[in-house]
């Protein structure tokens, strides 16, 4: 399993659309709104060899207004 971060800028206006949007993804575990450069947080659950770059390409941005995006992946969960 992967776990990865995705920032999204939205168009003016389109945050909560894009929000609602982003949660019936299938890999998307939860989206924030957020404040700073980017609109939303998203964090992904993914399988190990699902591709990241198609996943965020293909899935996240497609999405009708969606700008922007900054991907973080990550190594190791400390909880």
């Amino acid at each position: 399993m992967q776990t990865i971060f995705v920032e999204v800028k939205c168009s003016l206006g389109e945050s909560y659309r894009v929000a609602e949007a982003l949660v019936d993804i299938e890999g998307v575990s939860e989206v924030y709104s957020i404040s700073g450069s980017y609109d939303l947080l998203i964090k992904c659950y993914l399988a190990s060899e699902e591709d990241i770059g198609h996943f965020v390409n293909e899935r996240i941005q497609k999405v009708e207004g969606v700008t922007d995006t900054m991907t973080t992946i990550t190594f190791n969960a400390f909880s």
